[in-house]
C-alpha cells in the first residue's frame, strides 16, 4: 500500500471529506495538522509547490492537490492505482 499523508486543520470540510474518503477505502494515512504550526504549514507548502490550502495530500510523496483532486481520482479509477502501486 502507497504511503499517504494527509495536511490537514482543524473544521476544515474539504479535509473532512478528503479523510472520509481515504477511510472509506481503508487507507492508512497520516495527517498532518497545520492549523497552530506556522513550521508545518511552511513545510506543506514547499512540498506542494507553494500551494497553501488545505487539505494537501501526497501519495507516496507526489502531491495530488486537495480533496476535488482526490475524488477526481477515484472518480476516474485512477485513486485504486496509485495507492497499490507501491504494493510488493
Amino acid at each position: 500500500m502507497a504511503e499517504v499523508e494527509i495536511y490537514t486543520t482543524m473544521f476544515c470540510p474539504f479535509c473532512v471529506r478528503a479523510k472520509k474518503l481515504l477511510e472509506s477505502k481503508d487507507v492508512p494515512f497520516t495527517e498532518i495538522d497545520v492549523s497552530t504550526s506556522s513550521s508545518k504549514r511552511a513545510e506543506m507548502s514547499k512540498k506542494a509547490d507553494g500551494r497553501y490550502t488545505v487539505p494537501q495530500i501526497f501519495i507516496d510523496g507526489i502531491g495530488i492537490g486537495g480533496s476535488d483532486e482526490l475524488a477526481a481520482l477515484e472518480a476516474s479509477g485512477k485513486l485504486d492505482e496509485m495507492l497499490q502501486a507501491k504494493a510488493s
